[in-house]
């Protein structure tokens, strides 16, 4: 909010006395930006200004929701970020982002659709993390948590997906204490939430060696024949259930690598999935690939590492490729390598399947029960690794 102004004597706006100059001249002198207004200390963030940076936030992210949902919902007149104004608003450059933002995103509902992938409403909410001021900009660290209903759900298929998202966004104040929203920016590992334009977060110069072999790349045309489990060495029903339990939070019994590249806290999640279903740990030198393990106090390559966790997996023999993503069924996991570059750059684990789609959930966007058909929708050109675990 505005903080106090400058006393009389203080102010840059000053005009020249009446008997030396005419007002006219006095003002031709003037700053353009003081002439006719008031200037402000270095202005202070105060819980109020805190609450109603968290709102904007809110506003912002509700609207990017919103345009991906069919009905009334998605129809708004204007949207809810347009509102602000005064002490707290979009600027004008941010407002025209805005406007392109939703635009390509309801582009993007419309690519959606095509895939079987319709949304009847949805929720986000958005928390203020932390507030930093230095002078007259302010980063606002915010964490928003969504939740989408699946339009016209039959035949036991999910009712709602959701996942989390990490960002933060700049204000600057002008000469009066005005603050206005200038950046938005996802931090974090991530990039794969639904309502983002930002591109994932890539692994790189992760190759394989001659020990370890590639694993062969998944199609992703619909309607593949069906290829069910047949083995019972691990309880799949206790993987989806380990993962949706922990989907938005971190089990404190292993480390949060969220944030910390090479692909974030996604294969160290999924590892922790598995050994919930009854992988074993394989102990050993954490760099050797053909190794398995993981704790609170140790973890080797192959338990947190996207690519190194394929290598153990097909070294291993506790994984076969499927040759379709939609084979994969309850307990598998789903590998993505979004630029095609030979690195594996997410993985995700299936905790539900209905109708033919596979729903994968991860971490590095922490998200619940997301369909197959809406990652493949949204990135065609990616290569897709399929694991029947």
């Amino acid at each position: 909010m505005k903080s106090r102004k400058l006393s009389r004597t203080r102010r840059r706006a000053t005009m020249f006395g009446a008997a030396t100059a005419s007002v006219v001249a006095g003002a031709a002198l003037l700053p353009i930006w003081s002439a006719g207004a008031a200037v402000v200390d270095d202005p202070t963030v105060d819980a109020q200004t805190k609450a109603t940076f968290q709102r904007l936030a809110d506003a912002v992210f509700t609207d990017r929701t919103d345009a991906l949902v069919s009905g009334e919902q998605g129809e708004r007149a204007k949207p809810l970020a347009g509102s602000f104004s005064g002490d707290v608003e979009l600027s004008s450059g941010t407002a025209r982002s805005e406007d392109s933002t939703l635009s390509s995103l309801e582009e993007r509902k419309d690519k959606l659709a095509e895939a079987g992938e319709k949304y009847s409403k949805a929720t986000t909410t958005v928390t203020l993390d932390a507030t930093r001021v230095k002078g007259r900009t302010a980063k606002a660290a915010v964490t928003e948590t969504t939740t989408l209903t699946y339009a016209r759900t039959s035949g036991g298929a999910p009712s709602t997906t959701g996942f989390q998202a990490r960002h933060e966004l700049t204000f600057k104040a002008d000469r009066q204490g005005n603050w206005r929203l200038t950046d938005i920016r996802d931090t974090g590992q991530g990039g794969l939430a639904v309502n983002t334009l930002s591109k994932p977060a890539l692994v790189r110069g992760a190759t394989a060696s001659d020990t370890m072999p590639n694993a062969p790349r998944a199609a992703t045309t619909r309607w593949a024949a069906a290829v069910p489990k047949t083995g019972t060495a691990y309880d799949y029903k206790a993987m989806a259930a380990y993962a949706e339990k922990y989907w938005n939070v971190y089990n404190k019994d292993y480390p949060d690598y969220s944030g910390h590249g090479a692909g974030g806290d996604c294969t160290n999640f999924v590892s922790q999935s598995l050994k919930a279903g009854g992988w074993k740990h394989v102990p050993g030198y954490v760099y050797d690939y053909t190794k398995w393990f993981g704790n609170a106090d140790i973890q080797s390559d192959s338990f947190v590492g996207v690519n190194e966790w394929s290598w153990f997996a097909q070294n291993s023999k506790r994984t076969t490729p499927l040759a379709n993503v939609f084979q994969l069924e309850v307990g598998d996991v789903l590998q993505m390598d979004f630029d095609r570059d030979g690195s594996k750059d997410h993985t995700m684990i299936v905790t539900y399947k209905r109708g033919g789609v596979p729903y994968v959930t991860y971490h590095s966007n922490n998200t619940l029960r997301r369909s197959v058909a809406s990652l493949v929708a949204l990135y065609p050109n990616a290569y897709y690794y399929a694991y029947r675990t």
